[in-house]
């Protein structure tokens, strides 16, 4: 939000430097980002918050008086403007639209008070995008000589306006310095969600004066009405309170509408809101100044729509059907959670947002209708995200307003409207307020401030700090009794409404006053979690691999996880853990699976890159007998595809990555955690390749299945025509047969003994039962034995297969041809009696 200093001025006195009260704001909370200087010299010196702006010289930048206009003697587009800079007249040449009107009128009736730059005034090019900054020169334009200019918003830096020349108010003194008339200092602070309160000039003033020790002007909110009653000219329905507690309406006949003095304006721009008229301007001032929106109908628009009657203004939900055309110009379907006003003849604004194209007020605007209302801020901030809109109104609404404040910001408005209008209030309000505020009070012990803060503060130290604030404190005892100003809405009751006093507090009475110390708690001695360090574990070695990690979302749909079977149907009628309020259509119930995530990731990272391979940890949502709530173990998922190597300078294997390089990938993370009776054994499942497939066991148990994706399902995830590796595991279980500790043996300094052997099997024999018989019976000689060869064809019968092991003999001490030999025979006859293989070229 800005903040003009001249504005915050009019409500509490400053004596700081404004970079000593920015410094100052946000050390309370109220963070001030930047400072602009409008007019004003700026600090020289380096400073935190940021500094911006455009200094006008106090001798050649002043107020000046347009006695007269005539017309150019060679220009119909240019006149020359009589203009007194406090010294004496001098012609001006200027092209400003907003003079014209007063060409050829020789003497003004009334002088116009304008900004007029001198000869060597620095000033910003208006006509360059860039707005470089340029010097005020002497001149000949088109035969009259000019030494001055007549200043736009935007050749003084004030905003990007240079549809005309500013015109002062009245009271301007020509040759006053404009820095000294109407020089400011704008403070950019950023409203956090808990300050929602200080989205206004006087809540940032209330924060000057707690900081400061000054106390807070409020503004006059008594109007002076000397209309007819306003009763039986209008009258309010509220259908639904507890969307809207309080509506309050006003009515100003008689209102000439036209620009507002240039002092509100300035304000106005300065806070970053563009001048209209007079009617909206004020309903603008008054929402910035006190933080209540307000909306002002065209009141004779409404008569007419009402068949010539008092208008009954009608707050509830929308219709079926119903839609409005809102002042952006946009027509909007609503729907039927959105607030409306309304009368008898249909919509007129959506609530606490913005207000209807039909009944705004315009150029033959007369007589205004003000409204002040209270919305549930909860309705307001769904019904902007779900209309896709934001507006000033609803910013504030969005996050919260009090129900006091609406009959306050209408009788300010319709007295300043009455100043600068011309109009004539009618007696009273109409007020209606179904759903009343409660007051908030909260005990406040003060050996809770001392806890909470850590220092000791006296019970007049405390009381003082929430006076600054506008809290009302009444001593009880070791207590304080704080009754909670209307503009807190940010304080809560109990021990909630404690903690938001304390923090109060502690930023009024420094956060960098209180001094660091050690903590005298108790700390709970560190519990090792065995399953967070094995699941570190894991990911370190996978890293380590080459993989990268990934983390896809929890929520989801049985139709995408029923996409992992080759018909695209779901496993079982078990239900999912559906969610109460999905974010998305597409996520609107628990996994069961990681392997959907793993592939939609898988996909898009092959829109980029050749080679993919990623893991990721999670937990799944299954069905838990115990009761209504899931069980959420961890499983792993692993993905491989694209080329064994990237490429390189020396030439890389740009084979693609099958199901033994998965296989490989898995063998090696079961060594890592060193665990024991690790077996392979061919699986089918409706995801994987019915010949490429396998499931990991670790001491009979299953631990999960991999293979290579089925193509159909490959292709219902939109992947390329490539072979995708795939595996998910049940981390919990291979973990938990994983030893916290292992053995370690030395390196044997004994050579091994090599020996090929060659065997014929049933092709229903698989390498790893092979494998594990020559390790069992070889033992202790046995070290290692590894398949080198798979053969099948002749002279191998039909039904057959050759398999050709190399097996390693080692032991402590050297190894004797007699003793290869007989461990040798001794695993033959085990795998003639266990497998009924044959050695290869025997019988």
């Amino acid at each position: 939000m800005k903040v003009p200093h001249e504005w915050l001025e009019q409500y509490v006195d400053i004596e700081l430097e404004p970079v000593e009260l920015a410094e100052r704001l946000t050390y309370a909370g109220l963070e001030v980002e930047a400072l602009r200087f409008v007019g004003l010299p700026p600090p020289t010196q380096p400073q935190d918050v940021k500094i911006s702006g455009l200094e006008w010289d106090r001798e050649k930048v002043v107020v000046g008086a347009i006695e007269e206009i005539r017309t150019h003697p060679d220009a119909d587009r240019l006149v020359l403007a009589e203009v007194d800079d406090g010294s004496g007249t001098q012609t001006v040449v200027t092209g400003a639209p907003n003079l014209f009107p007063f060409k050829g009128r020789g003497p003004l009736d009334e002088p116009l008070k304008v900004a007029l730059g001198r000869e060597g005034a620095r000033l910003y090019n208006a006509y360059e995008p860039e707005r470089p900054l340029t010097t005020i020169r002497r001149a000949r334009i088109r035969g009259v000589e000019s030494s001055a200019v007549v200043c736009s918003e935007r050749e003084l830096g004030i905003s990007d306006d240079h549809s005309g020349v500013i015109l002062l108010d009245p009271d301007a003194v020509p040759g006053t310095p404009l820095a000294e008339y109407m020089g400011d200092v704008v403070f950019d602070i950023a409203i956090t969600p808990n300050q929602a309160r200080n989205a206004c000039v006087l809540g940032a003033a209330r924060e000057v004066a707690a900081v400061t020790g000054k106390s807070v002007r409020e503004p006059d909110f008594e109007f002076q009405a000397e209309g007819p009653p306003i009763q039986g000219q209008a009258s309010i329905e509220i259908r639904e309170p507890e969307m809207n507690p309080r509506f309050v309406l006003a009515l100003i006949g008689d209102v000439q509408i036209g620009p507002s003095p240039y002092w509100m304006q300035r304000r106005l721009v300065l806070s970053g809101v563009r001048p209209i008229n007079n009617i909206v301007d004020l309903t603008a001032y008054v929402m910035l100044e006190l933080g209540q929106p307000l909306h002002a109908f065209d009141y004779d628009v409404l008569v007419e729509r009402a068949g010539k009657r008092p208008p009954t203004i009608i707050t509830r939900f929308a219709k079926p059907g119903e839609s409005l055309t809102t002042l952006d110009g946009e027509t909007r379907t609503l729907q039927d959670f959105n607030v409306l006003v309304c009368d008898t003849a249909g919509v007129l604004s959506l609530a606490g947002i913005m207000g209807g194209e039909e009944s705004k007020v315009t150029e033959e605007t007369r007589n205004v209708l003000l409204e002040g209302a209270a919305w549930n801020f909860i309705n307001v901030r769904r019904t902007m995200q779900a209309q896709k809109m934001d507006s000033e109104a609803g910013y504030r609404f969005s996050r919260g307003v009090h129900p006091a404040l609406p009959r306050r910001a209408v009788g300010r408005a319709v007295e300043l409207m009455r100043r600068h209008s011309g109009g004539v209030i009618a007696r009273g309000l109409l007020d209606e307020y179904p759903l009343p505020a409660e007051p908030v009070q909260v005990e406040l012990p003060l050996e809770r401030v001392r806890r909470l803060l850590g220092i000791t503060l006296s019970a007049a130290e405390v009381t003082g700090i929430l006076e600054s604030l506008q809290f009302q404190v009444k001593p009880q005892g070791d207590s304080l009794r704080v009754t909670v100003p209307d503009s807190r809405l940010d304080i809560g009751t109990g021990v909630v409404g404690q903690a938001d006093l304390v923090e109060e507090i502690a930023r009024i009475y420094g956060y960098d006053r209180i001094p660091e110390q050690a903590s005298s708690a108790w700390v709970q001695p560190r519990r090792v979690d065995s399953g967070r360090e094995g699941r570190e574990r894991v990911r370190r070695w996978l890293a380590q691999a080459g993989l990268q990690e990934i983390v896809t979302y929890r929520m989801t749909t049985p139709q995408r996880e029923a996409m992992l079977t080759q018909q695209g149907t779901s496993n079982g009628d078990t239900p999912y853990v559906a969610l109460a309020n999905p974010i998305a259509s597409d996520r609107t119930c628990l996994r069961r699976t990681l392997l959907a995530g793993a592939l939609e990731t898988v996909a898009l990272n092959l829109r980029h890159r050749e080679r993919v391979g990623l893991f990721e940890i999670g937990p799944v949502f299954l069905p838990s007998q115990e009761g209504p709530l899931p069980s959420e173990p961890q499983w792993l998922a692993v993905a491989l595809t694209g080329p064994r190597e990237e490429p390189h300078w020396a030439g890389a294997d740009q084979h693609p990555l099958d199901f033994f390089d998965f296989k490989g990938v898995l063998e090696g993370l079961v060594s890592d955690l060193h665990l024991d009776a690790v077996a392979f054994e061919p699986a089918r499942h409706p995801s994987y390749h019915p010949a490429r497939c396998a499931r990991l066991l670790v001491k009979g148990k299953e631990v999960g299945v991999f293979g290579e994706l089925h193509p159909q399902v490959r292709e219902r995830f939109d992947l390329p025509g490539q072979s995708i590796l795939l595996g998910e595991f049940d981390l919990a279980v291979l973990l938990e047969e994983a030893p916290s500790r292992h053995q370690v043996e030395p390196i044997a300094v004994h050579p091994p003994v090599l020996e090929d052997l060659a065997l014929v099997v049933d092709e229903g024999v698989t390498v790893g039962q092979v494998t594990e018989q020559i390790l069992s019976s070889g033992r202790p000689l046995v070290k290692k034995a590894r398949v080198f060869d798979i053969y099948r064809g002749e002279p191998v019968p039909g039904g057959k297969k050759s398999l050709a092991f190399s097996v390693t003999y080692q032991a402590d001490t050297n190894l004797t041809d007699d003793q290869v030999a007989e461990a040798r025979q001794r695993i033959v006859r085990h795998l003639q009696k266990n497998l009924g293989a044959q050695l290869r070229g025997e019988g």
